[in-house]
């Protein structure tokens, strides 16, 4: 699912306030964090992931493999954040057309 500029701009505003609900470390990431942000989108939808590392590239591979595994959408990275949403089956958050 792509998002808009539209809907991408409502689900910063709506990010704004959250705090980090998963942190990846030194370890990287690992199947387990994994396990907590599937876990974590299908409880919020609209979650963010603290990626502790200083290297930009690799904060971008890191941000990629998430998406990929968790077929979330990457709605944006601020220095070392990363915002993600993944509509549930119970549709929490509505989205502008």
């Amino acid at each position: 699912m792509n998002l808009s500029n539209k809907q991408k701009q409502h689900l910063k505003s709506l990010a704004h306030p959250l705090k980090p609900v998963v942190m990846i470390g030194g370890n990287g990431l690992t199947e387990g964090v994994l396990a907590e942000i599937e876990q974590a989108l299908a409880h919020h939808e609209l979650i963010k992931v603290k990626i502790s590392t200083e290297e930009r590239e690799t904060k971008q591979l890191i941000a990629d493999a998430i998406t990929r595994e968790t077929g979330a959408n990457n709605v944006q990275v601020i220095g070392s954040i990363l915002v993600l949403y993944r509509a549930s089956k119970d549709k929490k958050i509505s989205l502008p057309r």
